[in-house]
C-alpha cells in the first residue's frame, strides 16, 4: 500500500516524466498510453503510461504502440514507473520484451551538503557561449556510448582512443545550447590534460523538478569516484537553480549504492523495456 505522501511524490514524478520530452517530441496518444517520437536529429525516446489515463494499459494497447513504432522505424521501447503502473510489466514481458528494473531514487540535499568527492579531477559544466561547446558535447556523447555499451562499474580496457573513435558532431548544438540557457539542461565533463574528458553526465528538467541522466565513465577510467563527481556537480547546479525535486535512476544496485553515498535514497523502480535482442541502457 502506498502511503499518501507516496502517492503525492509519485504524481510528481509521472508529471515530470509526461512533461520532460514534450518540447522536443511529436506526441501520439494511444489511449492509457502515449508515444513520444523524436525528431530525426533526437535522441530515441519511448512510449509510457499517459498521464491520468482512465484505466491501465491491456497488451493490445502495447501492441498497437509497437506497431506505430515499426512503422515509425523508432526503437519498441516503454518506460514507467513500477509503483505507479504495477500492472504493466507482466504484459510487457508476455510481449517478449526484456525489462531493466532500475532504482528510482530523490535527492535529500542535506546529505549532498556533506558529500566531499574522493578525486580532485575538476568537474565542468557546459556553457552554450563557450567555443568548445559543440566539441564538449560531441566528448559527452561519445563517452556515453563507449560507456553504455559496456554497462557495469567494472574496470575495462576502452578509454580515450575509443572515445574519439566513436565521436561524432553534434547536429543539434544551437536547440540544446538554448534548452542549456534557459535552465531546461546542464551537460558536465570530469578530466582534463592529455586524456581529455573521462566521464560526463546531464540534467534534463520540467518545472521544479530535475532528472540527472547519462551519467557515465570511460570503462578504463571506472571506480575512480568520476561518476560520483559528476553526479554532486549536477545535483548542485539543479539545487542552485532552482530544483524542488532531484531524481535519477540507477543502472543497477550497485549504482545505487554510490548514488546513496551522495544523498539520494531509493524510492521505487523505473522500468525500461525494449525487444529482447536490442540494446537496454544500463
Amino acid at each position: 500500500m502506498i502511503e499518501r505522501s507516496e502517492a503525492a511524490l509519485f504524481e510528481r514524478i509521472e508529471a515530470f516524466y509526461d512533461a520532460v520530452p514534450r518540447d522536443r517530441a511529436q506526441v501520439e496518444s494511444f489511449g492509457p498510453l502515449t508515444l513520444f517520437v523524436a525528431d530525426p536529429e533526437g535522441l530515441p525516446l519511448y512510449a509510457r503510461p499517459a498521464l491520468h489515463a482512465f484505466g491501465a494499459p491491456t497488451v493490445d494497447d502495447i501492441r498497437t504502440v509497437r506497431e506505430r513504432q515499426r512503422e515509425l522505424d523508432v526503437p519498441e521501447a516503454f518506460e514507467w514507473v513500477q509503483e505507479s503502473t504495477p500492472s504493466l510489466g507482466a504484459m510487457i514481458e508476455a510481449e517478449g520484451l526484456t525489462i531493466l528494473h532500475a532504482p528510482l531514487m530523490v535527492l535529500e540535499p542535506a546529505r549532498l551538503r556533506a558529500f566531499a568527492p574522493s578525486v580532485s579531477t575538476p568537474v565542468r559544466l557546459l556553457d552554450p557561449d563557450r567555443e568548445t561547446f559543440a566539441e564538449d558535447l560531441s566528448s559527452f556523447r561519445a563517452i556515453a556510448q563507449v560507456s553504455f555499451a559496456a554497462s557495469g562499474m567494472a574496470v575495462g580496457l576502452s578509454g580515450p582512443a575509443e572515445r574519439d573513435e566513436v565521436r561524432a558532431p553534434a547536429l543539434d548544438v544551437e536547440v540544446t545550447g538554448e534548452r542549456v540557457r534557459a535552465k531546461q539542461a546542464a551537460y558536465a565533463l570530469a578530466g582534463e590534460g592529455p586524456d581529455g574528458a573521462l566521464a560526463g553526465g546531464a540534467f534534463q528538467r520540467a518545472g521544479d523538478v530535475v532528472e540527472i541522466v547519462g551519467v557515465a565513465t570511460l570503462p578504463s577510467a571506472r571506480r575512480g569516484g568520476l561518476g560520483a563527481a559528476v553526479t554532486a556537480a549536477l545535483a548542485r547546479e539543479a539545487l542552485v537553480s532552482g530544483a524542488a525535486l532531484v531524481i535519477l535512476s540507477a543502472g543497477s544496485d550497485d549504482v545505487a549504492r554510490v548514488y546513496a553515498r551522495l544523498g539520494f535514497r531509493r524510492v521505487g523502480t523505473a522500468c525500461i523495456a525494449a525487444p529482447v535482442d536490442a540494446d537496454v541502457p544500463g
